[in-house]
């Protein structure tokens, strides 16, 4: 119940974090932040302000962030990994046909078999 509503309030700071970011100033102009500097505020004032907002909502996110990671860790620290299956095989695995070992000459004999007239393909070698 409290890690869903500390998760919840971690998406809400997230997305006004995200558009406290998106109406800041950049070099290029900025998404939010035109017209003149008599309007509700200056240009330097806005600025400061979102400046400001940025820095308050990341500290909450990242803190937040850790109170969950926190809370998910204690959350499992008493589970145990299951370790009833361990060792027991299935009957495909038991009856599985061992395979042709390599001859040992990097071809997987490839080159042996093909001395001996016989291809991968359908068509023998001709002598």
């Amino acid at each position: 119940m409290l890690f869903t509503f500390i998760l919840v309030v971690q998406a809400i700071v997230a997305a006004a974090l995200v558009t406290v970011i998106l109406m800041q100033r950049s070099e290029g102009g900025g998404l939010g932040m035109g017209g003149s500097p008599s309007g509700f505020m200056s240009a330097r004032g806005a600025a400061d302000f979102l400046t400001r907002s940025t820095t308050i909502l990341a500290s909450i996110f990242v803190g937040l962030s850790i109170v969950l990671a926190v809370i998910a860790a204690t959350r499992h620290a008493g589970s145990t990994v299951d370790t009833s299956l361990v060792g027991q095989t299935t009957p495909a695995q038991q009856s599985a046909p061992l395979q042709q070992q390599p001859t040992g000459d990097g071809l997987g004999g490839a080159a042996g078999a093909a001395s001996n007239g016989v291809t991968n393909g359908a068509v023998p070698l001709a002598h």
